[in-house]
């Protein structure tokens, strides 16, 4: 599949075609997505209403199965958090919160939480939490118009689905303090692990889910874009490449419970590496995947330059 595609000033490489989309490298944003890009009005139909009981009916039943492990992928970030901010610094927003879980591992460990969630489901969902919950995007937000500012911002599985990610990383960067963190995770596709498995064991592109996923992010392109909204990198890591079942030959692709064992199998190695004498190994195993471009998700560590006074 070769050729570029063109449209509404977005211009690029051909990647795919699926459904009615086309994928493109595209030059003017520095990473991959489809078009035509969906109009607003449906998204806005489809995260507020739709997508936990259509898209995703089991996501909050498995997240709440899964906790043990989330839970040490949680405390992964928050002590990278905690490593580099002073303990009175400890006020985060977490944009698209989902049902909550993040931030009450994050509660838990005496932080000041705020989650945004557009979808109404999980918006009450994390509300139980008991922390505060406002169903709505970003650029809805009271204390985007007050002016209000956090120590953290996290973007866990957002960017992917936006129709501008450039966007609401710029408006992250805004109700980031000066000296503020941003943390954001996204699928990594396009990836060598994905490359092989499509020439060499001929598996076709599982990883495109238009319209849902409208952006296919990696470590480079992923990190382009908060450098491109003025964040400075501060640490890469992924997260397990469950795409190596795939390379093992346990091909999980439309089979959910060959899916769930593969999981658990995730799960177990994860949290068995999360013991003391184990745990700095797993930081550099995940450090060097980031590195070489491997992992399922990408997680970027950033953070919002402090403003030097001129006297």
């Amino acid at each position: 599949m070769t050729g570029t595609i063109t449209w509404n000033g977005h211009c690029g490489q051909l990647l795919d075609s699926v459904e009615q989309y086309d994928v493109i490298s595209c030059n003017t944003c520095g990473f991959s997505h489809i078009v035509p890009i969906p109009g607003v009005e449906e998204l806005d139909k489809v995260y507020r209403q739709e997508y936990y009981t259509s898209e995703k009916p089991l996501f909050i039943e498995r997240q709440q199965e899964d906790i043990e492990w989330w839970n040490v992928v949680y405390n992964d970030r928050y002590d990278f958090f905690e490593k580099h901010l002073s303990p009175d610094h400890r006020d985060i927003l977490d944009i698209g919160c989902g049902p909550g879980f993040f931030l009450k591992r994050g509660q838990e460990r005496g932080w000041q939480c705020t989650g945004l969630e557009p979808s109404r489901q999980a918006a009450s969902f994390a509300l139980q939490h008991g922390f505060t919950v406002k169903n709505m995007f970003l650029h809805e937000a009271d204390f985007v118009k007050n002016g209000e500012q956090f120590d953290v911002v996290h973007l866990s599985e957002v960017l992917e689905h936006i129709p501008d990610p450039r966007s609401i990383c710029l408006e992250a960067y805004d109700v980031l303090k000066d000296g503020g963190l941003i943390c954001i995770v996204v699928p990594n596709d396009y990836s060598s692990i994905q490359n092989v498995l499509r020439a060499e064991a001929g598996i076709s592109p599982y990883w495109l889910a238009p319209p849902h996923h409208i952006n296919y992010f990696n470590f480079e392109s992923a990190t382009q874009l908060l450098r491109s909204v003025g964040f400075e990198i501060m640490e890469s890591q992924a997260m397990f490449p469950i795409d190596f079942f795939l390379l093992m030959g346990d091909n999980y692709i439309g089979n959910d419970a060959l899916g769930r064992q593969c999981h658990l199998r995730r799960k177990n190695l994860d949290i068995m590496l999360n013991n003391k004498c184990l745990k700095t190994f797993k930081e550099e195993m995940y450090s060097l995947m980031a590195k070489h471009g491997i992992g399922r998700e990408a997680i970027i560590y950033g953070r919002k330059p402090t403003e030097v006074s001129v006297d």
